[in-house]
């Protein structure tokens, strides 16, 4: 076996080789991208989904990565492998994460059931790079449950919805957040809205209040009606009101073949947003009328690049 192949696990080997193969894997999403091993072993990955994708996003300081604590606590409590990737803005200088919040999410080094990476978002506004979609992917197929975490204010929030089945978006009291959120209109992305630090109770109540005003200004009138939860993930306020609403959320899904249209249309934008930001609008457009053979988003990616590399 050759060192190139050693460096990408198989499926399977990422399913019973732990951290350090599923680091490895990761590793190689960001630096050996296109590889026809690499392309492959993603494609069998998305098709072996298994894992529900909770996505947190929201301004610094909202309380995400307290709130990530609580809920890997009560998953391994419950039994069940959780994944973390924490998505940071990108230092200019270095290219890596900058704030590092895996420094902030507090786990067991030695429990084979969790798993927590940081990633920079690049050069993506929305804080989603192409290697974090990659590494989503692996490690929906290998965990029970996966919790994206980014980064970002306004508009840039919207990259989450590219791979997370639930997207909670988090606000906190006397910031202004729902005021900033509604006229960049970003209520329509999430699926769950949570007000942090419900602690500082009348405050807090505010907040959800401004905020279920500004739902019911944006619209939204589908099948799923946003809920808003007051939680304090330091002293568990709301975390059982919070599951309750994943879960609704999970079952709303469940029906007929919402969340399969849902990934489906998540995987269509992987290629179009992985081509655009290699080729530029152009190249999307001329992507476009490319006819290419049935196969999985990466092989898609992939055949497009070398079309429109050579074209």
């Amino acid at each position: 076996m050759s060192s190139s192949r050693q460096s990408i696990p198989t499926l399977e080997h990422l399913r019973t080789g732990g951290k350090r193969t599923m680091a490895q894997a990761l590793a190689a999403t960001e630096a050996r991208r296109g590889a026809p091993e690499l392309v492959a072993l993603l494609d069998e990955a998305t098709r072996a989904a298994k894992a529900h994708v909770l996505g947190l996003t929201g301004p610094p300081g909202v309380g995400k990565s307290t709130l990530t604590n609580a809920l890997v606590r009560r998953a391994r409590a419950e039994g069940e492998t959780i994944a973390v990737l924490a998505v940071d803005p990108s230092s200019r200088r270095t290219g890596g994460a900058l704030l590092g919040d895996r420094a902030r999410i507090q786990t067991d080094p030695e429990d084979r059931g969790v798993f927590v990476r940081s990633m920079a978002a690049r050069d993506r506004l929305g804080g989603l790079s192409d290697d974090a979609v990659a590494a989503i992917v692996l490690l929906r197929a290998v965990y029970d449950r996966v919790i994206v975490e980014t980064v970002g204010v306004g508009q840039s929030e919207a990259d989450i919805d590219l791979v997370a089945d639930t997207v909670v978006l988090c606000i906190q009291p006397a910031s202004g957040d729902s005021l900033q959120f509604m006229k960049a209109g970003v209520m329509e992305l999430p699926d769950i809205i949570v007000v942090t630090k419900s602690d500082m109770a009348d405050v807090a109540r505010r907040a959800a209040a401004d905020v279920s005003g500004a739902l019911s200004l944006a619209g939204g009138g589908g099948a799923w009606r946003v809920p808003v939860i007051r939680l304090s993930a330091a002293n568990g306020e709301g975390l059982d009101d919070f599951a309750t609403a994943v879960a609704h959320h999970r079952a709303h899904l469940a029906e007929g073949d919402r969340a399969e249209t849902r990934r489906a249309a998540q995987e269509l934008r992987w290629v179009e947003e992985a081509v655009r930001i290699r080729f530029g609008t152009e190249g999307l457009k001329r992507a476009r009328g490319i006819t290419l053979p049935a196969g999985g988003p990466f092989a898609r990616e992939a055949a497009l690049a070398a079309r429109l590399t050579h074209s």
